[in-house]
């Protein structure tokens, strides 16, 4: 009889984090995971001494996988900008259990927007913004919350039924807010 086959971290946490994706990060349990990886709950607590453990490294592969999905821009995109904001809202609309694991369940890491704007993770997408616009490091994060604000607020109605996806729309007045944030920060630099 061949060995069975070994359950690593790793498999654990893809595990929790398809739980989370699939039917929302409060049923990640050692129960479902364990069903997700066809084995008995021994090797999900074997890695994972506690179930807030497990959900904080499905957190942590969330965020990168959201990460990802925001810098994957099409080429047909013009701004990168307007790319990055509709792909934060377009992930609420396809993937809204991760996004309300991210954004809505009390794991994220940072307190305030002030916190979040200078976390590693944000460093790929502020990155590409400053390229774009050719402004200073200050002056795109400026911009970049001015921008979260707006499209974390309609990513969170759409990701809790409110609200339906109109890319059109949001596109429109996404490139609105960013237009203002920007002369909004050319007037200051001006005085």
């Amino acid at each position: 009889m061949p060995p069975k086959p070994k359950i690593t971290r790793d498999m654990v946490i893809a595990a929790a984090f398809e739980v989370a994706r699939n039917a929302g990060a409060e049923n990640i349990n050692a129960r479902t995971v364990s069903k997700k990886l066809n084995c008995s709950t021994q090797p999900v607590m074997y890695h994972f001494a506690t179930i807030e453990e497990l959900k904080k490294a499905a957190y942590k592969k969330a965020d990168e996988y959201h990460t990802q999905y925001l810098m994957n821009i099409p080429d047909t995109q013009e701004s990168v900008m307007l790319g990055i904001g509709l792909n934060y809202i377009r992930f609420a609309v396809e993937e809204p259990d991760l996004f309300r694991f991210l954004f809505q369940s009390g794991f994220i890491v940072e307190n305030t927007i002030l916190e979040m704007i200078d976390s590693p993770e944000l460093v790929p997408v502020i990155s590409a913004m400053q390229e774009e616009m050719d402004m200073s490091i200050e002056q795109t994060k400026e911009i970049f919350m001015t921008l979260a604000m707006f499209v974390h607020g309609y990513a969170s109605m759409i990701a809790n039924n409110s609200l339906e996806y109109d890319e059109k729309l949001i596109a429109t007045y996404l490139e609105r807010v960013y237009t203002g944030a920007v002369l909004a920060i050319t007037r200051e630099e001006a005085t």
